[in-house]
């Protein structure tokens, strides 16, 4: 069954934290900006009967439902407020993680992407069938599956995509570090890994021997246009190789909350971000795993702080996404995994903030996808002068006055956390 922990071996990876700024943790319900709040949960699609693709494992089922239509900006528009969560790993195990935060998303009215781990649909006894760049057939830092994993899973699947999130991928066997982990590989074994992912997918039923089972309502080789890399390493030639493949974007780097720009293969960078750690003098990955990594250095620690650690990540992800929401309006990409590090208390959270955030006027909670889409529909000069605007950063005379704005005029200020203590310029930014 799907291990517990996400990956058996976890390595920090160093980044320079930006300069410590944050807006307010409490943000305005009524902001500048047309319409009145409107989620992307849009229509159903008309259903059509299932076209079998393979071996059955999955089928075409028509358009997705539920998307956000793409629309350009009028001139001097104000841009609505993007939010991706996103889940690395995404299996549903005895915690029941996945079907919670699939209800939470509904009720919120959210949509999310779930980056599926190929081996998460491969059984323990067809191990062999994945062999790893750099590494012998059978191996996975993150084990496999059992039969119940791998229904449970499917099954999550199934409905998140009906309800109209995306699921892309993680990869595979998670290898992080020097020997042989995913910073080493080339294009081509990029290439390889990638292959693999989605043949697990593809051929579940086979690989399972659950043939009565229903497919997975989607083309995998259409569904998949983007993904993470395990532990953020090995980007450059996994980005080529995305490229050559038709992915669409990449969220394995780290940025400020500033707005995204395509790559030179032709990918969107939707980075993971810099936010608040409210408190304390830097700032830390838009992940869970990170803020475990800086309270407790990813391990368990004090039962009596479990809550406080929370409400910490809680309160840095608000200011984070008020610092966009009154500011320049970056989407905010937050990352986490279905894990109970220190009793739960980052899944509290996340849940808190998806419940706060996605409710309010013009605020869209999507998908990596729809976010791609929406991007690709605006006029390339307006997005070159959204990604002029810094941090914190609401264009001068505002949003009216976008076409006159010049990089680096001032913007609204923004108010500056008071560290309880000092704290190293240079912070561990651990991503796994």
């Amino acid at each position: 069954m799907i291990e517990a922990t996400h990956a058996t071996r976890r390595i920090a990876v160093g980044v320079i934290a930006a300069a410590l700024a944050a807006g307010a943790a409490g943000c305005s319900s009524d902001p500048a900006g047309p319409g009145a709040h409107a989620g992307p949960q849009g229509a159903a699609a008309p259903k059509i009967a299932p076209h079998l693709i393979g071996d059955g494992s999955t089928a075409y089922t028509g358009l997705q439902p539920h998307l956000l239509k793409a629309q350009k900006l009028k001139p001097g528009q104000q841009p609505p407020q993007f939010v991706v969560f996103s889940w690395d790993g995404a299996g549903e195990d005895s915690q029941k993680l996945f079907s919670h935060f699939r209800q939470v998303a509904k009720e919120s009215n959210a949509t999310m992407t779930y980056f599926l781990s190929g081996v998460y649909l491969l059984p323990e006894a067809k191990a062999s069938l994945y062999t790893a760049p750099k590494h012998s057939s059978g191996l996975s830092d993150i084990g496999f599956n059992d039969d119940k994993g791998i229904k449970d899973t499917v099954t999550q699947l199934r409905a998140a995509w009906q309800e109209g999130n995306e699921i892309g991928t993680h990869f595979n066997g998670h290898f992080c570090g020097p020997e042989g982990g995913v910073g080493t590989w080339s294009v081509d074994e990029w290439k390889s890994e990638i292959a693999q992912a989605k043949s697990f997918v593809k051929n579940w039923k086979t690989n399972s021997g659950m043939k009565a089972e229903a497919p997975l309502p989607f083309d995998y080789d259409k569904e998949l246009i983007g993904g993470r890399t395990p532990c953020l390493e090995g980007r450059k030639n996994f980005v080529a190789a995305a490229g050559q493949m038709g992915f669409r974007y990449d969220t394995s780097a780290v940025n400020d909350q500033v707005w995204p720009k395509k790559n030179d293969n032709g990918v969107w960078d939707l980075s993971m971000q810099l936010v608040p750690v409210p408190g304390r003098g830097f700032e830390t990955l838009s992940m869970d795993y990170n803020f475990y990594m800086n309270q407790s250095n990813a391990m368990t620690g004090d039962a009596d702080q479990h809550e406080y650690w929370g409400n910490q990540m809680r309160d840095g992800l608000l200011q984070a996404f008020a610092r966009s929401y009154d500011g320049n309006r970056a989407p905010l990409i937050i990352g986490n995994h279905f894990e109970s590090w220190n009793g739960g208390t980052y899944m509290r959270a996340i849940e808190d903030t998806i419940r706060t955030v996605c409710v309010k006027r013009d605020v869209r909670c999507v998908s990596f996808r729809q976010l791609a889409d929406w991007l690709d529909a605006q006029d390339p000069a307006v997005l070159a002068k959204l990604n002029a605007l810094k941090v914190g950063e609401a264009p001068k005379g505002g949003w009216a006055a976008l076409e006159a704005a010049q990089s680096g005029a001032p913007g609204k200020p923004v108010a500056p956390l008071k560290p309880a203590a000092p704290e190293p310029a240079v912070r561990q930014a651990a991503a796994h």
